[in-house]
């Protein structure tokens, strides 16, 4: 066992424990969460600190196309310097060979961050906290579907074939034996974490037919970035077993809800590590009314982060238990800020709008540069909606090209994040979205072809 093991996290040295690791996955998120890299044999892997990748990953967008860069300049694609943070080192138990994954921290050839990984966009959001004595924690929620292979993009989505022979019904909501029905995914998905070190707080049946919620205990931003990072690739791979697919879309089958990624947030101060959100007495704090303010005045503008595809905004439609309104209210699912039912050491906001296929570093530094704001502004959010807040839906963008508008108009959130991510990121979505406009979908042929 060579010395950069002996660096690794426990889960990840008892998994090659015994056994000779054959090869090292070395990865790196690009805008749209894909995992991007390079695989290597373990042993050459283990002789060298780091390695290179051009910078142009950072402008592919999910096509693979590459947009222009922002300032017009030659598209030269110089290195980036990869190093391994050791402690993301985790299993690849699906594999044949014995295998390890690790993400990288993405640099320039003089040491500093690439502003354009999101990794990086994260980190600096997390050290803005940092500079006024705050240290934010979350819990992320994720919703998906499993669904039958798909290998002809022209037909629709469908529910996948059940244990019972049945193809999985819909509008059961926190059934077992709907979970039962693709049980073994599920027990897949649990031996996976296991073996990398994961910890899953539940999961449990969504409302849509083969739609499942898997819940992740707390903790520090960066952390459970990873951590979504590495259990989208687990989820696809268990279901890629049993002949299913599992799919992170906001939305994949027609008529049935979408899937979020709801993320549960606090802030801690550091200096006596008490939640920010509430006082000695257990009562709600200033701070907390702030960081909600900023969530309403902020969120419109971050949306483009939050739904990131055409089909994003498929998902805030009514009437299909998607919050898409900015409403904050106690225990109330129908806002789209919920207040939890909480201890007060543990009072967090839960943020119901990210959609379950962003980039979950983007999609949680985009929920977090609003409280951020929110918190520095001091401003107070709007009375708290107490009944049905489903009907208010009209604060939020409802197509790609309408959300980057305001992502590339408010100042604020371009300062925090960065002008040069921000840039980056418009062009690849946009785009995306000129690439969409070209397509004709059935919708039209069948109802404009012979009707206009």
């Amino acid at each position: 066992m060579s010395d950069w093991t002996q660096e690794l996290p426990e889960a990840a040295q008892d998994y090659i424990a015994g056994r000779r690791l054959d090869e090292v996955e070395c990865l790196v998120s690009d805008l749209a969460g894909v995992a991007k890299g390079k695989a290597m044999p373990a042993s050459k892997f283990g002789k060298q600190k780091y390695f290179h990748l051009p910078n142009s990953i950072f402008a592919q967008t999910i096509t693979g196309e590459y947009a222009d860069m922002p300032d017009e300049s030659e598209f030269t694609e110089p290195d980036m310097v990869l190093v391994p943070d050791f402690k993301t080192a985790t299993a690849v138990p699906w594999s044949v060979d014995i295998t390890l994954q690790v993400i990288h921290d993405v640099n320039d050839q003089v040491g500093n961050p690439v502003p354009l990984a999101p990794r990086n966009v994260l980190k600096r959001m997390v050290q803005l906290y940092a500079d006024q004595g705050w240290k934010p924690i979350i819990a992320p929620e994720m919703e998906f579907y499993i669904v039958a292979r798909n290998i002809d993009p022209n037909q629709p989505v469908i529910p996948p074939i059940g244990r019972s022979g049945r193809r999985v019904m819909a509008n059961q909501a926190y059934s077992m034996s709907a979970v039962d029905e693709y049980g073994r995914v599920v027990d897949d998905i649990y031996d996976f974490a296991e073996a990398q070190g994961f910890e899953i707080d539940g999961i449990v049946q969504e409302g849509g037919a083969g739609q499942v919620e898997l819940n992740l205990s707390h903790g520090a931003p960066v952390d459970l970035a990873d951590e979504v990072f590495y259990f989208k690739r687990l989820i696809r791979e268990a279901a890629l077993r049993h002949d299913c697919f599992a799919t992170f879309m906001a939305k994949p089958i027609e008529g049935e809800p979408g899937s979020a990624m709801h993320i549960h947030q606090s802030v801690v101060d550091i200096t006596n590590d008490t939640n920010l959100f509430s006082n000695a007495k257990g009562e709600e704090t200033e701070e907390f009314m702030h960081f909600i303010a900023g969530m309403q005045s902020y969120l419109p503008a971050v949306v483009a982060l939050m739904a990131p595809y055409v089909n994003s905004y498929r998902r805030y439609v009514p009437d299909f238990a998607a919050p898409i309104n900015l409403e904050w209210g106690r225990d109330n699912r129908t806002t789209g800020l919920r207040v939890p039912i909480s201890e007060p050491e543990a009072r967090r906001l839960e943020n119901r709008l990210p959609g379950m296929d962003c980039n979950p570093y983007l999609g949680i530094v985009a929920t977090l540069v609003c409280g951020y704001l929110g918190l520095m502004e001091k401003k107070q959010p709007r009375p708290q909606a107490k009944g049905n807040a489903y009907i208010n839906a009209d604060e939020l963008p409802t197509n790609l090209g309408d959300a980057l508008d305001l992502f590339s108009e408010c100042v604020p959130v371009r300062e925090a994040l960065g002008a040069e991510f921000c840039d980056i990121y418009e062009a690849v979505k946009r785009n995306e979205y000129k690439e969409f406009l070209q397509v004709i979908s059935p919708w039209e042929r069948e109802h404009l072809l012979l009707n206009v």
